[in-house]
């Protein structure tokens, strides 16, 4: 058993320490003031690496919020009331080019802060000891740098397999998976869709490239029989949906699909 399952069924019998949210909070408060310690001290290459990493996520940061603060903004564009209204006013009141434009181009920048909301926003890490079984080989049976993938899988169609002499990783065809219950949260009803890919796997990048597939994992699917188009009126083939299950335990993939 890992040991972060050791740490949760001790969580679950006797609870956190009494003052567990105060610490926290007060942590996150010192955090700051440690960082800024940090970059003070450092020199050289260093520094620079660590004013990039810092900057980089201040400004992204910045972006998030402005993006959030546009997506709950709502529109003060009024139509003019019926009565005369002097010429200097005539203006104020209707929906320019310029605003139709601004307008379109905030609708895009709330779709594309609206894209990084998934169902499930936090999963947990799978570690490699759950994830993969070690395969001795060898005449003695000493040799343990194989390793069997104990959850689902996903390969390509032209996918062939390296001579078992070369082989790192071993994927079982029983646990290889081509197609997901993909539910759209609108309409409200499941599909059968095929995989087409694994877009990311939160626990490990190296689960996303081996496409290993476990639960809060973003696949892409293809939605070309759900005959979903763009505003340009082009037939949308790939969508991406996150997985709901444990596709191990349950012996099927059930997703949600990301509008």
């Amino acid at each position: 058993m890992p040991q972060n399952e050791h740490i949760e069924l001790h969580r679950k019998r006797f609870g956190r320490r009494l003052d567990y949210e105060e610490r926290q909070r007060k942590k996150a408060a010192r955090a700051a003031h440690d960082r800024s310690k940090v970059a003070k001290t450092l020199r050289g290459g260093k520094a620079k690496l660590y004013h990039k990493k810092r900057y980089s996520e201040k400004v992204q940061m910045r972006k998030t919020i402005k993006e959030h603060e546009e997506k709950q903004q709502k529109s003060t564009v009024k139509e003019p009331e019926e009565g005369a209204v002097p010429a200097y006013l005539l203006d104020r009141q209707k929906q320019t080019t310029g605003a139709i434009l601004s307008n379109a181009i905030k609708q895009k920048r709330k779709e594309k802060a609206g894209k990084y909301n998934v169902p499930i926003p936090k999963v947990r890490a799978v570690s490699d000891a759950e994830a993969f079984k070690v395969v001795k080989t060898g005449k003695t049976r000493r040799k343990g740098w194989k390793r069997m993938v104990t959850k689902a899988t996903f390969v390509g169609e032209n996918f062939t397999r390296k001579p078992a002499k070369f082989e790192r990783f071993i994927r079982p065809m029983g646990l290889r998976y081509k197609k997901a219950h993909v539910t759209h949260p609108e309409l409200q009803t499941t599909f059968y869709l095929p995989i087409t890919g694994v877009k990311k796997n939160p626990s490990s990048t190296m689960y996303t490239q081996l496409g290993v597939i476990t639960k809060g994992t973003i696949l892409e699917v293809n939605v070309s029989e759900l005959g979903m188009v763009t505003q340009g009126g082009k037939v949308v083939w790939g969508k991406y949906a996150q997985v709901t299950n444990n596709p191990e335990n349950d012996g099927c993939i059930n997703a949600v699909l990301l509008l």
